[in-house]
C-alpha cells in the first residue's frame, strides 16, 4: 500500500513538472529557482523542472509526428 502511494505522488509530481514546462513554453513565464537557496536543494528543484522539460518534449514530439494531430491555423 505505501509503495502505491509513493508512486501516486511521484507521478502527480511528473505531472505537475511538465504542466510547468508547458506554461514555460507557451507563455515564457518559468519558475525563478533562483529564490531557492544555492546547493542540493536548487539543484532538486532544477533536476524536477528538467524532467518535466524532458516528458514535455517527448510528448510535443509524439503529438508532431501523430496522424491525429494537425497544426492549429487560427493563430
Amino acid at each position: 500500500m505505501a509503495l502505491g502511494k509513493l508512486f501516486h505522488y511521484a507521478l502527480d509530481a511528473v505531472f505537475v513538472s511538465t504542466v510547468l514546462a508547458g506554461v514555460r513554453r507557451s507563455s515564457g513565464f518559468r519558475p525563478d529557482t533562483t529564490q531557492v537557496p544555492e546547493g542540493t536543494v536548487r539543484t532538486v528543484a532544477d533536476t524536477y523542472l528538467g524532467v518535466g522539460e524532458t516528458i514535455f518534449d517527448m510528448i510535443q514530439g509524439t503529438a508532431v509526428n501523430s496522424e491525429y494531430f494537425k497544426r492549429d491555423t487560427r493563430r
